[in-house]
Order: structure tokens, then sequence, then C-alpha cells
């Protein structure tokens, strides 16, 4: 998954940053709310981590104004401030969720399993596909129950392709779930993690679309 932090606290920037990617997911960080305009303008993410105090332009109007241009990628807010008159401005501005600072871990990650669940539609936390399940709660991956380790990578591409069954993702669209800004993207990596994953859960569980992409699953009308 691709996030966009928006925080302009470098401590806190730096640690939800690392602790994210640890996890598996590629984290673009930005540290005011006019350069979270530009790249939500520019580029795609899975999720926006959105912090409200923020230098040039607040969090509240970033927000507000992501969603008069139609943009719906789930926004969680991580804000100081609890009244009710605050939350309540948050969610009718177009916030799926937010969290009071200061936050454990573990509560913004159940957080963000749970906002991405809601807008992939998805009421079950397990990931299901043929024999193989995914857990992202844990983060275990099981092949006719038995389970398979994988790197976070590994995961993170497995992850990608299980929340869109029967979906053709490009390359380009997996490297974006597995790769941050900074971060060097090897030419064949997509292709070395595919191949690890085939030998874990057979060689049939991805396949390809020379020159499109990959899918698991059954594919699509038009795929």
């Amino acid at each position: 998954m691709r996030f966009l932090l928006v925080e302009d606290d470098p401590m806190i920037g730096a640690s939800l940053r690392n602790a994210l990617r640890q996890e598996g997911h590629a984290v673009d960080w930005v540290r005011d709310g006019r350069a979270a305009q530009s790249t939500l303008a520019s580029e795609r993410f899975d999720l926006l981590l959105l912090d409200l105090g923020l230098p040039q332009v607040p969090g509240l109007e970033v927000l507000r104004g992501l969603r008069a241009a139609g943009n719906t990628t789930p926004a969680i807010v991580l804000t100081a401030r609890d009244e009710l008159e605050q939350r309540v401005a948050l969610l009718d501005a177009g916030a799926d969720d937010y969290l009071v600072k200061p936050f454990e871990l573990a509560e913004l990650t159940a957080r963000i399993r749970a906002v991405l669940r809601r807008a992939a539609g998805r009421a079950a936390p397990l990931l299901e596909v043929g024999d193989v399940q995914l857990d992202p709660a844990t983060r275990q991956v099981t092949r006719s129950g038995e389970p398979v380790i994988l790197s976070a990578r590994e995961y993170a591409l497995l992850e990608a392709l299980m929340l869109r069954p029967g979906a053709l993702l490009s390359r380009a669209q997996l490297e974006d779930r597995l790769y941050g800004w900074g971060e060097e993207v090897e030419s064949n990596a997509v292709s070395v993690y595919v191949h690890q994953l085939r030998r874990k859960l057979g060689e049939d569980f991805i396949r390809t679309v020379r020159g499109v992409g990959y899918y698991v699953g059954t594919p699509r009308a038009g795929a």
C-alpha cells in the first residue's frame, strides 16, 4: 500500500514513516499543507494520514479541498484536539477517521486496516483467494491452512494483488505500493518478488498477462 503522510513535526513524521515502512507500506512524507495539496493533485495514494496543525495551509483546508476536487482517497486525520466541535468538523469535511495525539502505533495500524477495508467494500477482515488466506491484522499468510513465511515486500505485493482479485495490476502500480520516494527501485524487483511468491504459493497462483501486468483469482471482464 502507498500512503501519503502529512506531518510537520520531524520526530513524529520520521517515527511514523519508519514504523509503517517496516509494516511493508510505501510511505511518502511531506511537511506542510501546500506540499500536500500539490502532491495529492499529481499522484495517487491508497491512504492519506493528515496532521491538522500544518504550516502554510491548515490540514482541514487540505481535506476540504481534496473532497471538493472529487478525490476519494481514504483519510485519517491526526489531531491534538479532541473537542466535539472539532471532531464533527473533521467528519463533515470528509475524514474517514481521526486519531487524537498522542496515540499508540497499534491503534493507528488497526484504524488503517479498518478504513482500507471499508474503502474496498469488504466486511471480512481476511483476504482469501483460492487456498491462500491473508490476515492484515497479524500479517500472517497461510496456504491450505499451513503458514507461509514472507518478507515485508513479498507480503506487500501479495496484499496489493489480493485486495483486488481478478484485477490486472501493472509493474508500475505494484512498484508504487512497494517503494516510497527516495527508495531505489531495481528494474526487475517486481519480477523477482512474483517469482519468490510463486515458489511459496504455487506457480499458478499469480498469473501474468505479458506486457500488461499480474493478477490473482478469476480475471475480471476485459482484463
